[in-house]
């Protein structure tokens, strides 16, 4: 296991991306219903996360070179989709200008992306402080969709 992100992401608009470096990010027609109560989008190339705060949130991607154990305790809200790459990720906030991201090496081809949700029951009542955060898994593996693992419910 690496790290190969740590840091805070601008999620404007309640999401940050993961995306192959050639990517063309526009994902206007995939946000459903459906990917908002999921919490993400899979589109090839281009992975979106939906956060819970529409300002700085902290985001940790770790890339390993086969499945990790699953780790749902502590989750929130825990979810797998896919990404594909020809070797270079780019990962920004929705807002930020995709060549001036943050990149890492992958191995090329299709990647599995697990994503797990912490402290979404945190925030403030205006959305602005919380203890949420983004941990990202991937490794190599084969394209199978979105599949959600464990379901958050704010109510």
């Amino acid at each position: 296991m690496a790290k190969v992100f740590e840091g805070v992401l601008f999620a404007d608009y309640h999401q940050f991306y993961l995306a192959d470096t050639e990517s063309k990010v526009d994902i206007s027609e995939d946000v459903t219903d459906e990917a908002i109560s999921q919490r993400i989008v899979c589109r090839d190339d281009v992975l979106v996360v939906f956060t819970a705060r529409n300002i700085e949130v902290p985001v940790l991607v770790e890339l390993h070179e086969t499945e990790p154990a699953l780790d749902l305790p502590d989750a929130d809200h825990a979810v797998e989709a896919d990404l594909r790459s020809a070797g270079m990720i780019a990962i920004a906030g929705c807002t930020d200008y995709l060549p001036d991201a943050a990149r890492f090496s992958v191995p090329a081809g299709n990647l599995k992306a697990r994503v797990l949700f912490t402290g979404l029951g945190t925030l403030s009542s205006d959305g602005l402080e919380g203890e949420d955060r983004y941990v990202v898994h991937l490794w190599p593996g084969k394209a199978e969709g979105v599949r959600v693992l464990k379901q958050w419910n704010d109510d």
